[in-house]
Parts: C-alpha cells; sequence; structure tokens
C-alpha cells in the first residue's frame, strides 16, 4: 500500500522523512514514551533514523504498519506518531492503533483527533471491521485518548505485552464503525 496524507481541521497526518528524525529522537526521550511503548531504551538517533527510513516505509510496503507522524497545520511541530499494525488485516479485518505523544503537545486534543481520522480512513478506505486499542495498565493518558475517539473498553488483559523484557497486564478497547456515529452525537 502506498502511504496516503490525511488532513483534519488543525492536523496533517503523513510519512515521517528525514526532516523529522530530529524531533522523533527527541520526543521518544520521554520517561513515559519508554515506559510505556516499545520503544527503544535508551533511545537514540540511529533509532529514529531506523524508523523513518527503514520501518515505516517497509511498513506501508508490506501492509504490517501504516504509520503516520501527525503535525500542527498551523507551525508545522511534531505532535504525535501514530500507527496501525495488525499482519492479517485483509483477511481478517483487524488492525491495532498504537500512538505516543509529543509531551509538550500533550492534552491539547491533537493525538485523540489524529487517531479518530486515521480510525476513519481505515473504515472508510481500508475496509477494516474492528480496531483494538491496547495499552499498558496504567497508561492513562492513552486510555483518554482511546476513550475520547469513542473506542469501548473491554477489559484487561493478563500478561498480555512484552515491554523491554517485562510482562505487563494490558488494557484492551475496540473500536467499530458503527461506534463512531456515537462519536459524532
Amino acid at each position: 500500500m502506498d502511504p496516503v496524507i490525511l488532513e483534519t481541521a488543525r492536523l496533517s497526518l503523513r510519512q515521517f522523512t528525514d526532516a523529522d528524525i530530529d524531533g522523533i529522537h527527541a520526543a521518544c526521550q520521554d520517561p513515559d514514551t519508554q515506559r510505556f511503548t516499545s520503544v527503544p531504551v535508551p533511545y537514540r538517533r540511529e533509532h529514529a533514523e531506523s524508523f523513518v527510513r527503514e520501518i515505516c516505509p517497509k511498513g506501508w510496503a508490506e501492509e504490517t504498519l501504516l504509520n503516520f507522524g501527525c503535525f500542527r497545520r498551523d507551525t508545522g511541530e511534531l505532535v504525535a506518531s501514530t500507527g496501525f499494525h495488525g499482519r492479517q488485516f485483509r483477511t481478517d479485518g483487524v488492525l491495532e492503533i498504537g500512538y505516543w505523544s509529543v509531551p509538550s503537545q500533550r492534552r491539547q486534543g491533537f493525538t485523540a483527533e489524529a487517531v479518530a481520522a486515521m480510525c476513519d480512513w481505515a473504515f472508510d478506505e481500508v475496509g477494516v471491521a474492528r480496531i483494538e486499542w491496547l495499552a499498558m495498565v496504567g497508561n492513562q493518558g492513552s486510555r483518554a485518548v482511546a476513550e475520547k475517539v469513542g473506542f469501548r473498553f473491554e477489559g484487561t488483559l493478563r500478561s498480555r505485552l512484552l515491554q523491554h523484557g517485562v510482562r505487563s497486564d494490558a488494557w484492551i478497547g475496540g473500536l467499530l464503525s458503527t461506534d463512531r456515529a456515537m462519536r459524532r452525537d
């Protein structure tokens, strides 16, 4: 699949480029991003370079990671990285969404705006049936974004996540295309 560009009222969602490497590297120094996501720790510039130059392009080409850099339209600043993964979504219709937010851009609704746009695109253009959200238990910021978008909390999965060599319980939520009508009301 070729990368696409999505626009919202305040954001432009696009594939990362080399110009974004420094911003990604800086954002991934955040202790909460390192704690709650699978980014390497310590996060080095070479990790950002590999993410931009290899991981994201390969993900789009192989349809295993459909990742977007999310940027403010007014300033061009990086807000978040958001992505879908699901190796069998073409056959089972299910994608999983993940995201991290730049610390200085949090609590302004940007990540929820980006995630909502991505979910709309996945339902309308990609034809998925279900989008799942998983987060380490305790990741209140991620849960707040998911709930704002309309994901329904479905429970706790024991020992579901393996991050940095440690197993953790995970919250799970689901979003169906029919849930979007409730979000818009």
